[in-house]
């Protein structure tokens, strides 16, 4: 029998953050910080717009691109947001969550051999996604020094011909980095020189913290035009198992990734689109909560880490820490699996973000601050007990 299977997929590697999660499922009194699931329920007010839906029997398909009073509250947030304008017929489309609106726009936009730009660490997904659209990723290794954010020059200095896309995240998952609006402002000539596409990734964009509001690329001259801005309701709106997101994009590009949808998924769920559209007109009082509330635990983790004399950048977005750990002679992988074994705290290797995230560990807050108490006096013990054993 020949084989049938596809070498580019078999040669895929598995996901690093699923590795550990499977394995504290099935360990007895183990804490994951692994994972970046908001601990809140979903708010009441969006939950009972569903349960309506329900009870009215709107159980059926949308339109491919998504309900059009969802489309309508999706661009009006945005535009409160970032002050840019978009067409909710056609210039938005709801999606399976992000993740699908990441992957339709490489499908939408990549030819064979097209080089797209990945800052690193970076979530897991971009590369395969890359990949599989035929795609050549091109990363670049970001540095603790600048707080890991994208550099004019290190952006100028990977450009070729074959380059055709950008991926920009942040917030940014695993580190936590942001990008203030006077950084943003230094990349957009070189986007604009260069005629590259931006896929902008702002799923974590109500989570920043320190007085400063998040800023977008899309908010600049020139830069509407060129970007593929996604977003989505699993992070704010603590709305991880409704698979909602959505993708704002010029509508020539809109229109492709529309297409791709229509045959592969028809349309995002219908009882979470009605949910969602409390969520974009009335929901900001409950992000607001939950955000004050993830402050409260990185600050905490921070100063724990500071006590126990591990290094760490202050993180002002999203709900991770991404300390250093390299004081320890291990891999990140070899520390995490060893934590794992010996004090049952499940954290994601930093090596699964990307090969310069070696050396670092990425933790999630999105627990509560008891949980994240217990956790890290296990861990505390545990460096108490690496270093003893250096002895």
């Amino acid at each position: 029998m020949r084989d049938f299977l596809s070498k580019k997929i078999v040669d895929m590697p598995f996901s690093g953050i699923r590795k550990f999660f499977d394995v504290v499922t099935e360990m007895p009194d183990a804490i994951s910080l692994g994972v970046g699931e908001p601990d809140f329920d979903t708010p009441w007010p969006i939950r009972e717009e569903a349960i309506k839906a329900i009870k009215a029997g709107r159980t059926f398909y949308t339109a491919n691109a998504g309900l059009i009073e969802l489309r309508r509250a999706i661009c009006g947030y945005t535009e409160r947001k970032t002050g840019v304008t978009y067409d909710p017929a056609a210039e938005c489309l709801v999606s399976v969550g992000g993740s699908e609106a990441i992957d339709l726009a490489f499908r939408a936009t990549l030819e064979p051999g097209d080089e797209v730009i990945l800052p690193q660490p970076c979530f897991v997904s971009y590369e395969p996604c890359v990949k599989m659209a035929g795609g050549t990723p091109v990363p670049i290794s970001l540095k603790e020094t600048h707080d890991f954010r994208l550099q004019p020059e290190e952006l100028e200095a990977v450009i070729t011909p074959k380059t055709k896309a950008l991926l920009i995240s942040y917030p940014n998952n695993p580190t936590g980095a942001i990008m203030e609006k006077e950084d943003l402002a230094k990349l957009a000539p070189i986007i604009l020189a260069h005629d590259l596409l931006v896929i902008t990734d702002e799923i974590y964009a109500e989570l920043t913290y320190g007085g400063k509001d998040h800023a977008s690329i899309i908010s600049f001259p020139g830069m509407k035009e060129r970007c593929i801005y996604v977003n989505g309701f699993s992070k704010a709106f603590a709305m991880t198992g409704w698979r909602l997101g959505y993708a704002l994009a010029p509508e020539a590009i809109m229109t492709q990734m529309v297409k791709i949808h229509q045959y592969c998924i028809m349309s995002s769920p219908t009882i979470s689109q009605y949910a969602a559209i409390y969520a974009m007109t009335d929901g900001d009082a409950e992000t607001q909560m939950m955000r004050k509330d993830y402050d409260r635990r990185r600050r905490y983790l921070m100063h724990r880490l500071s006590e126990m004399g591990i290094p760490c950048f202050e993180p002002k977005g999203a709900f991770y820490i991404f300390p250093n750990i390299s004081q320890f002679g291990m891999t990140s992988e070899e520390f995490a699996l060893e934590l794992l074994q010996r004090k049952k705290i499940a954290v994601v290797p930093g090596s699964a973000f990307g090969a310069c995230g070696e050396g670092f560990l990425r933790i999630s807050y999105a627990y509560s601050l008891d949980d994240l108490r217990v956790a890290f006096d296990r861990i505390e013990e545990f460096v108490t007990e690496l270093r003893a054993e250096k002895q």
